[in-house]
């Protein structure tokens, strides 16, 4: 009798009919394109999150190394010339659209017999106060990039999958019709290969879900990083600018008030020539 019982057992299992695989191929056209469908959104998301962590981490990198950079030099032209080795980094960006507009208005001025910026200090750095600000936007477009096809992977995988298990649900109960008959035997087969389609479609929402909230944290960080940057170099550049030798008795004192600056993080960088 043991045997008896476990040869139907062997049989469905050398079948193979409830493998995944199996599933997947016995499915209907339509449930078999769904899932063509969901595969290649997975894949490209994959995709995506492989290339945005790296892109990110690249420009945390290269954003920390200038940060550092910027705390220790002083000269806003030297500083200038090193940024060109951060290509990537989001406070290099902020840096190099800050310098370019500095330079372009100083031409200006200079081109109308200006010699001395210090005396518009208040239109230099309101233009490049507003400069840096659309450079901030800009740079928050680029990092945004391809994360919208997160989102709507996320958002529309699971119907789809929904749509391919309810048209393999359909075909099912259309051929419970056919046959005439309604038992386990004939439901079953068409039901679990349906449901393979809600399960892919799952399968490629969960990670974009969870890899665009991530992103979008981190590139949130970032744009508080860059206005935290902006409020530090408009400071440095007031200081140079009204302290700046040459302009008689206020350029007495320059050190003094220039000495300190706050970093990029909130700290304060106090110059070691004022310890004594």
């Amino acid at each position: 009798m043991a045997h008896v019982t476990a040869e139907p057992a062997g049989a469905l299992s050398g079948s193979g009919g409830f493998g995944l695989v199996d599933m997947v191929l016995h499915a209907g056209p339509m449930v078999r394109t769904v899932m063509a469908g969901l595969l290649c959104l997975s894949l490209i998301s994959w995709g995506i999150i492989m290339a945005k962590s790296s892109r990110l981490r690249k420009v945390n990198r290269e954003s920390e190394n200038f940060a550092d950079l910027f705390m220790k030099i002083k000269s806003i032209d030297l500083l200038y010339e090193e940024c060109e080795r951060f290509k990537d980094g989001h406070l290099a960006h902020i840096f190099r659209v800050g310098c370019a507009e500095l330079h372009r208005v100083s031409a200006l001025l200079a081109g109308r017999g200006i010699e001395d910026p210090g005396k518009h200090a208040d239109l230099l750095l309101e233009n490049v106060d507003r400069a840096i600000q659309g450079g901030i936007i800009s740079k928050r477009k680029r990092l945004q990039r391809l994360l919208p096809f997160l989102a709507t992977t996320g958002s529309t995988a699971p119907f789809i999958g929904l749509f391919g298990t309810v048209w393999g649900i359909m075909t099912s109960f259309r051929d419970i019709g056919m046959k005439g008959s309604a038992n386990l035997a004939v439901v079953a087969p068409g039901i679990s290969e349906a449901l393979v389609a809600t399960a892919m479609g799952l399968a490629a929402a969960i990670p974009a879900v969870v890899a665009y909230n991530h992103f979008s944290n981190r590139i949130q960080v970032m744009e508080e990083d860059m206005l935290q940057f902006t409020s530090d170099f408009v400071n440095m550049l007031k200081t140079d600018l009204l302290f700046r030798p040459g302009r008689g008795e206020e350029a007495s004192e320059p050190v003094e008030i220039a000495g300190e600056r706050r970093g990029i993080c909130g700290r304060m960088e106090v110059d070691p020539a004022q310890i004594r």
